[in-house]
């Protein structure tokens, strides 16, 4: 080593260095001890012995210095996990959905005229604002089973009446009706019967104005 740099010699002394004998003798540099060193070299130097048996070494140029390692630091301990949680209870079982209610009657819209076409109306059908068709006074007798269209609980009818007639009038008789039945029935052979009519609604030939009328059907 060069003197100008003036290289510093850093020792670290622990006490897991190598182990010296009992009998060993202490190093010192510039009066710094450095016992344990090893492969060094000093150029330059002066080395002086006492009468203790120590050696000194004295180094222009060379500095030693002590340098404590930290204390080792035990790691932290963990603490203890909360004990295992006791086997979670199975999941309650998904409710089976129900089935949706359905009608236990049936329902059925009828016509009735006193003449074919003399009321001189149409009717329009209307089940929860839906269209469902016309009713023409010039039509036979109309039979229609409606269950499909109505829904459990509420339901609303609209029945609206067009006046047709234009020029000439064929009847201004009230005998001469136009009816509409809405109610609970059932199918014997070839015949509906009518066993609860719920909504009536009727024109006639006396009867000159468009109407519409709305009901309330509430099903079961």
């Amino acid at each position: 080593m060069s003197r100008s740099t003036l290289p510093a010699v850093w020792l670290s002394l622990t006490a897991l260095m190598a182990p010296t004998l009992a009998s060993a003798k202490s190093v010192y540099l510039n009066g710094v001890r450095i016992d344990g060193v090893t492969q060094q070299k000093f150029e330059k130097a002066t080395v002086r012995i006492d009468e203790k048996g120590d050696i000194y070494i004295d180094a222009p140029g060379y500095a030693a210095r002590v340098v404590t390692p930290p204390p080792t630091v035990a790691p932290a301990s963990t603490p203890p996990g909360p004990p295992p949680a006791a086997g979670a209870p199975p999941a309650a079982a998904a409710p089976v959905a129900e089935a949706p209610p359905r009608l236990t009657q049936r329902y059925f819209l009828v016509t009735a005229q006193g003449v074919p076409g003399m009321a001189e109306y149409d009717i329009d059908v209307y089940i929860n604002s839906k269209w469902i068709r016309k009713l023409r006074g010039s039509e036979e007798q109309v039979i229609q089973d409606v269950t499909r269209n109505l829904q459990p609980g509420k339901n609303t009818i609209l029945l609206t009446a067009h006046k047709t007639s234009a020029g000439e009038r064929k009847s201004y008789s009230p005998q001469h009706y136009f009816k509409v039945i809405i109610g609970e029935g059932n199918v014997g052979g070839d015949n509906v019967m009518i066993d609860n009519p719920i909504i009536q609604f009727q024109r006639t030939a006396a009867d000159t104005q468009d109407v519409s009328e709305e009901f309330t059907l509430t099903t079961r």
